[in-house]
C-alpha cells in the first residue's frame, strides 16, 4: 500500500522515489517550490539549443560592433549651391565700390560638396557602407582627403586659407578681364562673403560673377548656370574634386547649364544628369564667353566634355 502524500514536501511512494523534492513541487501547482521547476526546464532548453544558434548571435553581436564603429573612410554627396550673383546670409556675396555695377537677372551658382568623415565630422562604418550602396554619394579613403592626424582645427585652416587664396586670385583674374571689356575698375574694391565654405573649387564661378558684376551686358539673361573649377590670377581655370556630384547639386538647385573645367572631362562625360548641359571651359574667357551665349540662346555650339586620348595624356605630362 503507498503512503500518504504531504503537499508541501513532495510526498512519496515507498516504491517510486521523485528525483528530488524540487521535481515533484513543480507538478504541484501552487506550491513552494514550484520556481525552482521552472528554472530547470528553461535551463534545459538554453543547453539544448543548437551551436548555430549562438554561432549567429554572436556573429550579429560583432557585425553590429564593427558597423557603429568610427570609420577610416570620408564620405561625399551633393552639397549645397550659392548664387554668387545674389545674396548670403544678408550680405552680397560679391560686393565691389568705387565702380559701376550692374544687376543680371539670371542665376550664377558655385557647386559644393558636402563630405563625412572628414576631422570633427566622424562616421561609423554604417555609413560609410550606405555611402557604397548610394549612387549619389563617393566613399574614399580619409588618407586621400586629409593628412593622417590632423586635427578639426588644422583642416578648417586649411580650407579656409584655399578658399582666401581662391578669392584673391578670383578678383585679381576678374579685374584684369573686366578691364579688357572695357570695365572702369582701377578704384574697385572687392570683397566676397561666404560662410561655411571651403577649399579652392570656387574661384571660377567668382570670378565669372565678378566680371557679370562689372559689365552692362545681361550675360545670364534670366538662365541658371552653375559651374566650378580653380582659377589663377591669370584666368587659367583648373581641375577640382567631386564634379559629379557637383552637377547633381546644380541640377536639384534648378541650373540647366554646367561649367566644367577641360582637365576635369574624363569625370563628366557619362555623369551628367539629364537635364544638364556641360560646357567645357579652361580659361575665364572661355567661361564668360559660353556664359554669354547661354543668354543669348545662341549656346548649341558650345564644347561638351569629351574623354581625352591616352596620346592628350602623355603630352599634358600625366
Amino acid at each position: 500500500m503507498a503512503a500518504k502524500t504531504c503537499p508541501y514536501y513532495g510526498g512519496m511512494s515507498s516504491l517510486n522515489p521523485p528525483e528530488s523534492i524540487s521535481q515533484v513541487d513543480s507538478d504541484v501547482p501552487g506550491t513552494p517550490g514550484r520556481g525552482h521547476g521552472v528554472f530547470r526546464r528553461l535551463r534545459a532548453r538554453w543547453h539544448n539549443r543548437p551551436k548555430r544558434y549562438f554561432i549567429g548571435l554572436f556573429t550579429f553581436l560583432l557585425a553590429s560592433c564593427l558597423m557603429l564603429a568610427p570609420s577610416p573612410y570620408v564620405v561625399e554627396s551633393p552639397g549645397p549651391t550659392e548664387n554668387v550673383l545674389g545674396k548670403a546670409d544678408g550680405k552680397e556675396v560679391i560686393s565691389v565700390s568705387n565702380a559701376t555695377t550692374y544687376p543680371d537677372r539670371g542665376k550664377l551658382l558655385l557647386t559644393t560638396v558636402n563630405a563625412s568623415g572628414v576631422p570633427g565630422y566622424p562616421i561609423s562604418n554604417i555609413w560609410a557602407l550606405i555611402g557604397w550602396l548610394d549612387p549619389h554619394m563617393n566613399v574614399l579613403p580619409s588618407e586621400a582627403v586629409f593628412p593622417v592626424g590632423q586635427s578639426s582645427e588644422e583642416y578648417d585652416q586649411e580650407a579656409k586659407a584655399d578658399m582666401d587664396s581662391s578669392m584673391e586670385a578670383a578678383t585679381a583674374a576678374g579685374l584684369a578681364y573686366a578691364k579688357r571689356l572695357g570695365a572702369k575698375v582701377s578704384d574697385a574694391d572687392v570683397s566676397m562673403h561666404i560662410e561655411d565654405i571651403g577649399g579652392p573649387s570656387a574661384g571660377m564661378m567668382y570670378a565669372l560673377g565678378l566680371v557679370d558684376k562689372l559689365t552692362p551686358e545681361n550675360e545670364t539673361n534670366g538662365v541658371t548656370v552653375a559651374g566650378t573649377g580653380t582659377i589663377d590670377k591669370t584666368g587659367k581655370v583648373g581641375a577640382i574634386g567631386g564634379i559629379d556630384l557637383k552637377m547633381i547639386g546644380a541640377l536639384q538647385d534648378g541650373a540647366t547649364w554646367f561649367l566644367a573645367p577641360e582637365e576635369n572631362c574624363d569625370e563628366v562625360v557619362g555623369h551628367v544628369p539629364n537635364g544638364l548641359r556641360d560646357v567645357k571651359v579652361s580659361t575665364l574667357e572661355e567661361a564668360y564667353t559660353a556664359l554669354v551665349k547661354i543668354g543669348k540662346g545662341d549656346a548649341d555650339s558650345l564644347p561638351h566634355c569629351t574623354v581625352r586620348r591616352a596620346a592628350d595624356h602623355n603630352m599634358a605630362g600625366e
